[in-house]
């Protein structure tokens, strides 16, 4: 029979307690309530930030598209100019040649082309003579080609140089460039292309004329290059001559180290 006080724990206002027993029946102890584990509380959620264009207000995106737009019209403006001054010659050149090199020059000014520039269609040989001081006075010697001379140092050379194969005719075009038809200088670079004609045909005279050189003139002969044996084209292929007047030669004309011409033309 149960005691008071065993009827009193049992009959109380809460449960018993667990108790743990082993197989045997025999009590092993009290199993402690078990441990409420606290909540996780999941982080809230950020919707992404928009960027670009769409984050901005309307007005802001009208006027930014305006503004992309006049920068994309600008950028193809700038390329069809510039591939008009570089294209060959066209319709369109043509018609709009002014605006277009007043759009490209002088900030925009290329100096290539499109595509390899046009072949030529005549040779041009450069020629000079001299007169020069004699016992008797002075003697007028005759023509010399000098695009002939640099034509046999570049025939047969596998490693022909700059200088003799450009030299000559820059200097030439150069000229001309600078010049009009009744041989008047266009402004200082004429001037100067003058001085620099005149030092290069010396410069070539010093190494063949042991003579004090006087005078200098200069000319062009100019022929078409003739139409091949498989074309009926019927091309004229005589001489033209530009000739120059006659320079009088001085001291500055001359080659550095030139012996026995520093009295030339004084």
């Amino acid at each position: 029979m149960d005691s008071d006080d065993d009827r009193g724990a049992g009959a109380g206002g809460g449960p018993a307690p667990d108790v743990e027993t082993s197989a045997d029946g025999s009590t092993l102890g009290e199993v402690p309530p078990p441990v409420a584990s606290p909540a996780v509380v999941s982080p809230p959620v950020v919707s992404p930030a928009v960027g670009g264009m769409a984050g901005l207000s309307f007005p802001y995106q009208l006027i930014a598209a305006v503004v992309l737009a006049a920068f994309g019209v600008l950028a193809c403006t700038q390329l069809a100019m510039v591939f008009l001054h570089v294209a060959p010659s066209n319709t369109l050149t043509k018609q709009h040649g002014a605006a277009v090199d007043e759009w490209v020059y002088p900030e925009f000014e290329q100096n290539w082309k499109l595509f390899a520039p046009n072949p030529l269609q005549q040779n041009v040989a450069v020629q000079v003579r001299t007169e020069i001081a004699g016992p008797n006075g002075p003697r007028t010697m005759p023509w010399r080609d000098l695009s002939a001379e640099d034509g046999r140092a570049i025939r047969g050379n596998l490693l022909p140089s700059h200088v003799q194969q450009n030299e000559l005719r820059r200097a030439w075009d150069f000229y001309v460039g600078s010049h009009d038809d009744k041989n008047r200088a266009n402004g200082l670079r004429g001037t100067l292309s003058e001085k620099y004609v005149r030092r290069l045909v010396m410069l070539r005279l010093g190494a063949h004329e042991g003579e004090t050189v006087l005078r200098i003139q200069v000319r062009s002969e100019v022929r078409a290059v003739p139409a091949p044996s498989w074309s009926s084209e019927k091309i004229s292929t005589g001489p033209s001559y530009r000739v120059l007047p006659w320079w009088k030669i001085t001291a500055d004309d001359l080659p550095e180290g030139a012996a026995g011409s520093g009295e030339a033309g004084q």
